[in-house]
């Protein structure tokens, strides 16, 4: 890694774009051996907000008898208003702009705030069935909190938790186990649901790219735009009406393809190429049941070895060229 880093500031110095003071105090200042351990804490601090919510989620279950309803709702509460109370204190206020706290450890305790306000409500609804039926209203209610929290505090962290209770509201379930239990979509409905949020999302990162109002977040949207869309589609590809789902599935991968490009976000180069290969690979099963495959057996099974290495190849090439004209 020091190998790579000097050869590319050697490049840097020898292309001009950097004079021969810099290049020595760059050289000097590597030679110091420093590091940082700043991702490495950020992660403890995001390991503790998870552990500390998930234990007040376990000493309810344990204790829910002997504590009280209404003293664990008494706990919750004010923990999260002196949550809430911190994180507004030291906030330097809403912008369209990227912000960020003067102290990364306000992250943590406003992220903290909303995970436990979902709590709140979830246990508010659940033990006393405050709104009634209308349970959409126990997800909505701590979803449109986290909106305001992530555009206001400017956390895409909690961004993520509200695009998550946002697909929960329109009945999306994307745990793993209902992933591997194929129960994502059970219905078209959800299908379509699914489909038409993704298609939300993404209108919306471009409009926002558009009004300049928290552009860093286009990334989240179209991350999540691209599971809900490709992941239905692929879904339904098992269908009879696959054919539909295919075209839709081919524009999703063009799309995010020349996306992934334009926002220079390898993430989403690799779950299009992914998501590209899946459907790719049930469109071609799908022509195989078309054909007489006895006659071609035998080669068939002969180019299957050569095709994933194939896959495998153009797969890296897709990678390093897109590092290539992100460099340049």
């Amino acid at each position: 890694m020091n190998r790579f880093k000097e050869q590319k500031t050697q490049a840097l110095f020898d292309q001009n774009l950097i004079t021969e003071v810099q290049f020595t105090q760059v050289k000097a200042y590597r030679n110091l051996g420093i590091f940082s351990l700043q991702a490495e804490l950020k992660l403890f601090l995001y390991l503790s907000v998870l552990s500390f919510t998930t234990g007040i989620g376990v000493l309810i279950y344990q204790n829910i008898d002997s504590i009280g309803h209404l003293a664990i709702l008494g706990i919750l509460l004010v923990v999260t208003v002196g949550c809430y109370y911190i994180s507004f204190k030291n906030s330097s206020g809403f912008n369209r702009a990227q912000t960020s706290f003067e102290n990364p450890v306000y992250d943590y305790i406003i992220l903290a705030a909303v995970l436990l306000s979902c709590i709140f409500i979830g246990y508010l609804q659940f033990q006393y069935t405050t709104f009634g039926t209308h349970y959409g209203l126990a997800t909505l209610i701590p979803t449109t909190l986290g909106l305001f929290c992530a555009y206001y505090f400017d956390h895409k962290g909690i961004l993520s938790v509200a695009i998550t209770g946002l697909a929960a509201y329109v009945g999306l379930s994307v745990s793993p186990q209902s992933l591997l239990q194929n129960e994502f979509y059970d219905t078209n409905t959800l299908s379509y649901s699914a489909i038409g949020l993704g298609i939300a999302l993404i209108a919306w990162a471009i409009y926002s790219q558009h009004i300049a109002l928290k552009k860093h977040f286009t990334i989240i949207y179209l991350t999540f735009g691209l599971h809900l869309i490709a992941i239905s589609c692929i879904n339904n590809l098992f269908q009879p009406y696959w054919l539909a789902f295919a075209l839709i599935l081919a524009g999703t991968v063009f799309y995010f393809y020349k996306a992934s490009y334009h926002y220079q976000a390898i993430s989403l180069l690799i779950f299009t190429v992914i998501y590209g290969y899946i459907g790719a690979n049930i469109f071609l099963f799908k022509i195989v049941e078309f054909i007489r495959i006895e006659d071609f057996l035998i080669p068939f099974f002969f180019m299957v070895p050569f095709y994933f290495v194939g896959s495998i190849i153009l797969f890296i090439k897709l990678i390093k060229q897109f590092n290539k004209q992100k460099v340049q």
